[in-house]
């Protein structure tokens, strides 16, 4: 166990925020599989903008387990206060603030790591929202711009001074977006700065690079984003290797067809016929990962337009490969998804 301010968490794992993934049913089916915490989709920092409806789903989290974690971009240290005092009174436990998202459309009005170009800035924005609520808040953030530019250590120590909870660093600059490998001795050097704790993030995919990871960081936590995608098991199984040494064997074709069936009817349930198959489509691609005949699969699943049909082609496409008794994720290469 560690905490987050007074907050407890019951173990290392966080889910990682990722737009137009970490919605409600995601976040509630990842901590089912054992993450002690999941941080939501990122909120504009402008409240005006609240009112849509795709913000209104964001910031719903009826049935929600504590603590709920919202998170909240912006570049203005007022209007990030203010997000931060109505998320709160709306019933956020801990608020996270975004300054890891490299996304153009975020950057390109100064927020997410385009901020870590401007450390006053920065420094005035913690400040407003640390001084602006009572519940911790806590930072995501990345290693730097860019790689000749990386100031990880001084934002983390910046942080600290502000009052931030938590830090969340991912190992990669906003220029790295997502490629080449995560720079997990920069998290270390940041771990070895600070007294607060720190979240280590960046191609944590599996039980044993959550161990290794833990060890050469010292971090506190390790948060999880992509490998989650279609494996929401992973929690699961990497609580298990910490705490035992031992791997769990994979899921079942049959027991992996019964969780997406599951996960698709709450994603219909949330957000209704049109939304809702339109949206589970990237969820059965990375389900469907590493199986055979995936991508004929996809590619017609891509083309229906309702929840019911959708769901029966997924019962069906999950009954043979049952039947077949092909194992989940043995295929020595994955096959790419295609969208």
């Amino acid at each position: 166990m560690w905490q987050i301010g007074a907050i407890t968490l019951p173990n290392r794992l966080v889910v990682a925020p990722m737009a137009g993934v970490t919605d409600r049913p995601f976040r509630m089916l990842c901590r089912q599989f054992g993450a002690g915490l999941a941080v939501s989709e990122m909120l504009a920092a402008n409240t005006a903008l609240w009112g849509s409806q795709k913000s209104i789903k964001r910031a719903d989290h009826s049935g929600e387990p504590a603590p709920i974690s919202v998170q909240i971009a912006g570049s203005d240290p007022e209007q990030m206060a203010e997000a931060a005092r109505l998320s709160v009174a709306r019933g956020a436990q801990i608020i996270d603030i975004n300054m890891g998202c490299p996304a153009k459309k975020v950057c390109n009005v100064a927020a997410g790591s385009a901020l870590l170009r401007d450390e006053p800035l920065i420094a005035r924005i913690l400040a407003a929202v640390v001084n602006a609520v009572e519940v911790p808040v806590t930072l995501k953030t990345r290693t730097g711009w860019d790689r000749d530019n990386k100031n990880a250590v001084r934002v983390a120590q910046l942080a600290e001074q502000s009052g931030i909870a938590a830090l969340a660093l991912h190992g990669r600059t906003r220029a790295d977006l997502y490629h080449g490998e995560a720079e997990h001795d920069t998290i270390r050097a940041v771990k070895a700065a600070v007294r607060i704790p720190v979240i280590a993030n960046g191609d944590i995919d599996s039980p044993e690079k959550a161990k290794q990871v833990l060890e050469t960081t010292g971090a506190d936590a390790i948060m999880i984003g992509r490998a989650a995608q279609g494996r929401p098991w992973i929690f699961r199984e990497i609580n298990h290797y910490l705490a035992t040494g031992q791997t769990l064997p994979p899921p079942t074709v049959a027991e992996v067809q019964a969780l997406l069936l599951a996960h698709l009817d709450a994603l219909y349930l949330f957000y209704g016929e049109y939304s809702g198959c339109r949206i589970a489509r990237k969820h059965i691609a990375w389900y469907t990962r590493g199986l055979s005949d995936a991508n004929a699969f996809r590619q017609a699943m891509y083309q229906l337009d309702s929840t019911a049909a959708q769901r029966q082609a997924v019962a069906d496409y999950f009954s043979a490969r049952a039947a077949q008794q092909e194992h989940w994720h043995t295929h020595a290469v994955l096959e790419p998804v295609q969208s």
